[in-house]
């Protein structure tokens, strides 16, 4: 349910699917100003007695966006009593921005574990980064995609979690730099003079965000194959500079 990709800053695109922690309190305080601590606690695994509720969660801002539910509506559509809801959120926002940042922290997970897959695989650098771009960003794209409220929830992801999005941008960033430097190690790729992992890891994933930006609007089902054009280009270039400077 969120943002096809940020404007103007290095935010993350961050797919629709509310999910899990397993902080040990039997309440999780998530006020704005306590959001970033709790969240740096949660577990990265798929497989939490929460479960149920976050694939709740997700289809009711799905279905109904987020300016129409109240957290009566959303308890109601959850299975559960407001009560038991407050007892994990305060508010909407509250868990609608810990939608958010659960959400684009699991993504960057499964995209660095696709891009160590296809490594393993014996992959060139172009299909690893494509993949990890896709898994990272095309699937939000898509699950956004079917939402008949994708422009109301990206609006609100960028209006009420701008900073999730940017730190999310700014840790993928840094670990897909991380990667490239192992990718150079093992002679997958060599950088170019005056160029570092972190500033093609920058060029990478704004090309990938810039790719969901796109207008007209990229299918769904070509993100991956658009992903991978733009993905070339930048590893490798489509132009040479010319031998003669235009004329005056």
């Amino acid at each position: 349910m969120f943002p096809i990709a940020p404007r103007a800053v290095n935010g993350a695109g961050m797919a629709w699917r509310f999910a899990h922690s397993h902080c040990p309190a039997p309440r999780v305080n998530l006020a704005p100003e306590n959001l970033m601590n709790t969240c740096n606690m949660v577990s990265m695994t798929a497989s939490s007695p929460r479960d149920p509720l976050a694939t709740r969660l997700e289809r009711a801002f799905n279905d109904h966006g987020y300016e129409q539910l109240s957290m009566v509506g959303l308890a109601k559509l959850c299975g559960f009593t407001r009560r038991a809801l407050y007892h994990h959120f305060s508010s909407k926002e509250e868990a609608f921005r810990f939608a958010l940042r659960w959400r684009g922290e699991l993504n960057i997970v499964a995209g660095m574990a696709a891009g160590r897959r296809l490594i393993e695989e014996g992959k060139g650098a172009v299909d690893i980064i494509t993949e990890m771009m896709d898994v990272r960003y095309g699937e939000t794209r898509r699950q956004l995609g079917l939402s008949p409220h994708a422009l109301e929830l990206n609006d609100q992801a960028f209006r009420r979690a701008r900073d999730i999005m940017v730190e999310a941008a700014v840790d993928y960033q840094a670990k897909l730099a991380g990667l490239l430097t192992e990718m150079e190690e093992l002679g997958l790729l060599r950088f170019k003079p005056g160029t570092t992992p972190e500033s093609l890891a920058q060029s990478l994933c704004d090309g990938a965000r810039g790719t969901n930006q796109s207008l007209p609007p990229i299918p769904p089902d070509q993100l991956k194959t658009r992903y991978h054009k733009i993905i070339t280009a930048i590893l490798f270039g489509s132009a040479e500079p010319g031998k003669h400077r235009a004329q005056p």
